[in-house]
């Protein structure tokens, strides 16, 4: 059984332009939370996004802005994760396995020229460099919440278009059931690929109507600027309901296929990374349990805040319908 939730995500838009059908459903939300005597907190964070719309850019990176997504679901109203600590507590093995390798390393990955090539059951391949795909389409700020298998999470702002609007593009075949993602492995710029901690390069997957949700983001930016190295640069996935290693980072191929392909940690360790890999608070990690999180920012330690994991991330309104009548323990 599913657990529903209220979420249906909502943005704040000019009082000149017509109001989008997540907003009035966010504000519908907002009305029951007041009248179930939440005004306090509900109100809190409703004033805190208007505030966190006004900070600015860390201005360390190109500026990269995106107008307010209207996509029902991609304006979580919680408060940000600053920007220090989502540029510099990452999972990105390419540079290194504790958290702080990657900001320190990935300054020798080299962004431009870049080149992302589509192949397989399409019936447009080809081969895109970055700033074709910059201008594939409008980009977009979508605050999406991060949860990482480990059991700590964030919230982040990122820049990029729905995937769909590249996939639409290239013309998947009938018979395309899945999309894989193939990451750089350069060993003269990451120096951990040839490790033995997995099996390179990185590759990752969705089912196709997994990769064709307007939740599915294909991202180019975070924090109003350009992706910093450590974060994936220069282009990524971002999939919100996922756990965070679902969401490809530095990517060069995007395959359209038949069959289910092998990702990088369902490949090393099965039992413990599916192929789906929802966020699911029902099903455990076999070393730790699931069902709680530590929001990075919150505190550190025994005195760190722990937060309610929701299924789907929180995004169950929306994708909940994609796995209906599925077993989520079996597909976990």
């Amino acid at each position: 059984m599913l657990i529903h939730s209220p979420d249906k995500g909502f943005v704040h838009l000019r009082s000149s332009e017509i109001t989008p059908r997540s907003v009035y459903e966010g504000r519908r939300d907002l009305l029951k939370l007041l009248a179930g005597g939440a005004a306090g907190a509900a109100l809190a964070s409703w004033a805190g996004r208007e505030a966190l719309a006004a900070v600015p850019a860390p201005g360390k990176l190109a500026a990269l802005k995106g107008v307010p997504s209207t996509v029902p679901g991609a304006q979580t109203m919680e408060k940000l994760t600053d920007y220090k600590d989502a540029s510099s507590y990452n999972n990105y093995y390419e540079f290194g396995t504790d958290k702080g390798d990657p900001v320190k390393n990935a300054h020798t990955l080299k962004t431009r020229p870049w080149t992302v090539e589509v192949e397989g059951l399409v019936k447009k391949p080809g081969k895109y460099g970055i700033e074709d795909l910059l201008k594939l389409s409008a980009q977009e700020e979508r605050i999406y919440r991060l949860r990482c298998v480990e059991g700590w999470s964030m919230v982040i702002p990122w820049v990029g278009y729905s995937l769909a609007e590249l996939i639409k593009k290239v013309e998947p075949q009938g018979n395309a059931k899945y999309v894989e993602f193939v990451t750089l492995a350069d060993p003269k710029t990451m120096p951990f690929v040839g490790s033995r901690i997995l099996d390179w390069p990185y590759t990752e997957g969705l089912r196709m109507d997994e990769a064709m949700h307007p939740l599915t983001l294909l991202s180019f930016g975070m924090y109003g600027e350009v992706l910093p190295n450590q974060n994936g640069a220069p282009v990524r996935i971002v999939v919100p309901w996922k756990y965070g290693f679902k969401s490809a980072k530095s990517i060069v191929k995007i395959r359209f296929v038949e069959k289910e392909p092998g990702t990088a940690w369902n490949k090393a360790a099965a039992q413990e990374y599916g192929f789906y890999s929802n966020v699911n608070p029902e099903v455990d990690h076999p070393r730790w349990s699931q069902a709680t999180e530590r929001r990075i920012g919150d505190g550190s330690g025994l005195f760190a805040k722990r937060h309610k994991t929701l299924i789907f991330n929180g995004y169950e309104a929306q994708v909940g319908q994609l796995y209906a009548g599925m077993d989520l323990k079996k597909f976990y």
